[in-house]
């Protein structure tokens, strides 16, 4: 069996997420990935077993990489505001540096075959018990943390992602949306 190479794998990665960005799942093959990535198909399949469980597991990576770059920067011990500041701006950031990667896990979270093995997923679990772990130090009110989730990371989405607006606009929307979940969720 030959062995993996580090930098051949970041390639195929970076293949994987450009095409199936600008051709979705379909229209992307394993010999597309193997010659956007510069390697041989064979090469892939060192690294995949096959079109699917290369989604999946690249999936599962990037969003890890989501959930530990937030809880990297926030802690339960931080005053109430500021944590949802933090959390918020650095989704916000997050999306900004890593537009594609993040595109890539957002079209597939909804996905029901990358979606089923979601639960299980380590960053899903470290985020929900933050969340847990805040709730009971009475930061934030106790709802259910889907809806904490949602209500804290998908207006960031919405304003990251519209490029209709200037940047400029886009940090005032930010610092509302700040101050609107703030309101929302702190006791």
């Amino acid at each position: 069996m030959r062995k993996k190479d580090d930098e051949k794998e970041k390639s195929i990665k970076e293949a994987v997420i450009k095409l199936i960005l600008e051709e979705g799942f379909h229209g992307t093959s394993i010999s597309k990935i193997a010659k956007a990535a510069g390697v041989s198909p064979a090469t892939v399949y060192i690294y995949y077993e096959n079109k699917e469980t290369m989604l999946q597991d690249i999936y599962r990576e990037y969003s890890e990489e989501i959930f530990n770059y937030l809880l990297k920067r926030v802690h339960k011990e931080m005053e109430g505001q500021k944590l949802i500041e933090i959390l918020v701006r650095s989704y916000y950031t997050y999306i900004q540096e890593h537009e594609e990667i993040f595109h890539f896990v957002d079209q597939f979270s909804n996905c029901p075959s990358l979606a089923s093995s979601c639960s299980r997923a380590k960053g899903v679990c470290n985020i929900n018990n933050f969340i847990d772990e805040i709730k009971k130090s009475n930061i934030i009110k106790d709802y259910n943390n889907d809806n904490l989730l949602a209500i804290i990371f998908y207006p960031v989405k919405a304003i990251a992602v519209n490029r209709c607006k200037s940047e400029a606009e886009r940090d005032e929307l930010l610092q509302e949306m700040i101050k609107i979940i703030q309101d929302a969720l702190l006791k």
